[in-house]
This record gives C-alpha cells, structure tokens and sequence, in this order.
C-alpha cells in the first residue's frame, strides 16, 4: 500500500514539474523566457514550448498585435497665429523587438504606451506651433501627420530603440478652446441674422416694388376700361337716341304720349311720393284725361 502511494505521489511530481516546463504561446504574443532575471529566449513562432522548470526560468508574454493610442490630454495648443486648439489624435503602433522593448520599457503595454503618448503629444506641440489654424483645417494637415509620424519614429528608433514601429499617426478633430468656440458661434450667429435682416429687407422692398407696380398696372387697366366702356355708352346712347328721333318723328302725337308715360313712370316711383297738382289745370295729366299731346305751335 505504501509502494502504491509513492509511485502515485512520485507521478504528481512529475505531472507538476511537466507542467511548469511546457507551456504555449499564442499567435498574438510573444513568449520571453527568463532566467536568473535575465531574458534567455524570446519565442516569436506560436506552438508548444519548453523551458527549465522554476525558480531556473519563468516565461513572460508581450502582445505582439497591432496595437492603438488615443489622445486623452485635452489641453490647449497655439498656433503659429497664437489661437489656442484642441486636437485629438490616434496612433498605431506595435511591438517588433520584445528584448529592446523590455530593456527600454518593461513588460507592461501600458507603461509604453503612456510613454509614447508623450512622445506624440510633444511632436504635435511643435509642429502645430508652426502652421495656422487654416492650414490645420487645409490639404496640409496630411503634412503635418506625416512630419509628427517621422519625430517620433526618430524618438523611438534614435540612439536607445524602444523596439516598437509606429505604423501610423492620425488627427481625427481640430476645435478651438470651449470660450473661443463660443465666441466664434457668437459671430456666426450675428453674421447670419446680419444676412437674414439683409435679405428680409431686400425682399421687403421688392415686394413693394411688386405691389406698387401691380397697382399702377391696375389703375391703369381700369382707367382704359373705364375709358372704353364710356365710349361704348356714349356710342350707344348716340344710337339710341337716333333711333328715338328716328322713331318719334314718325308720329309726333305718339312721341308725346310715350314721354307722357315715362314722366308718370319717373314721377310715381314709390309708394310714398306725393304730388300736389291740378290734374284739370294742369298738361301734365293731358294723357289722362285723354286729350292726346298739347297743340304745337306753327309760329315756333
């Protein structure tokens, strides 16, 4: 029984000790093995590895994938015109010497990325402080990534490399400081209701002009109509009363009667008209009282 306990004990030794000496490395990593605080080996192949067991040598991982830094520093930055901006940026960046790396960095991504970050926000300080807002915002804002992307290759692969490759170095946003912004939305707004009122007013005196000219036209078009219309009457009364005289002096006593009939017409309108007259006396009742048309005068 205690045989068959060693050899089951002596099997978890070694299980143990197996375990410690293999281990993997993934495809987005580097494997560095160390030993006595010294780096040994660094494995950049992915697979199944093996190393002395420890305290001998430990193994220790670095991401090898592409990696990316945003701008967190939202501090101001003059221009070449002394306009305080406000720039976020990003960088792509990864590990390609993982000993250079350690020696200059450490282990942690972190602790070089912060470091890097200086380093961007520094190359940005300069060449921003050489260009104005204008050429920021211009074709030659691809200028100047392309200059910051070089000072910091030449800050990191200078005399001490840090064994990383900056692969790329973007701008994504340039905005003034938040009281300049205000003040530049402050003359934007006063500018467009400066337009707007400009507009309005151009349109309020063309309207005028609109409906002056509109009215004078209509004065104008009821002037000649009226003008045509009177002369249209007048043509006509001329042909009626042609027509009249024409008609009247056929039978003069027949005229006289139909004159007659229109002066009680005109007379007698309404209900309420009054007439005080001696209807025996007087001629204008002759048609009444049928005695036909007073006798004219062959003297006048």
């Amino acid at each position: 029984m205690n045989r068959m306990g060693f050899i089951a004990a002596l099997g978890f030794v070694v299980l143990a000790l197996l375990s410690s000496m293999l281990f993997v490395v993934d495809q987005r990593q580097f494997g560095i093995i160390y030993g006595l605080g010294q780096i040994k080996e660094v494995i950049t192949e992915p697979g199944l590895n093996f190393k002395m067991p420890p305290p001998f040598q430990s193994v220790a991982y670095i991401d090898k994938r592409l990696l990316t830094l945003d701008s967190t520093d939202q501090s101001a930055v003059l221009t070449a015109e002394k306009q305080p901006v406000v720039i976020d940026w990003y960088v792509r960046w990864r590990i390609t010497d993982p000993t250079q790396y350690i020696r200059n960095v450490g282990l942690d991504e972190s602790t070089g990325a912060n470091r890097l970050a200086g380093v961007v926000r520094s190359a940005f300080n300069q060449e921003i402080n050489k260009r104005t807002v204008r050429e920021l915002l211009s074709t030659k804002r691809d200028a100047l990534m392309q200059d910051v992307k070089a000072e910091v290759l030449e800050q990191v692969k200078g005399s001490n490399p840090w064994g990383i490759d900056v692969v790329d170095v973007r701008i994504t946003r340039v905005d003034y400081t938040e009281a300049i912004t205000e003040s530049v939305y402050r003359r934007m707004e006063a500018e467009r209701k400066r337009v707007a009122n400009e507009l309005r007013s151009t349109g309020g005196a063309e309207g005028e002009k609109i409906r002056a000219d509109a009215d004078r036209q209509r004065e104008v078009i009821v002037a000649n109509a009226y003008r045509d219309a009177q002369k249209i009457k007048g043509e006509g009364d001329a042909e009626a009363a042609s027509i009249y005289a024409e008609a009247f002096g056929r039978d003069a006593q027949f005229a006289q009667f139909y004159r007659s009939l229109e002066a009680y017409k005109a007379s007698f309108n309404k209900k309420s008209d009054v007439m005080v007259v001696d209807p025996s006396s007087s001629d204008f009742f002759r048609a009444f009282r049928g005695g036909g048309a007073p006798a004219t005068n062959p003297k006048k």
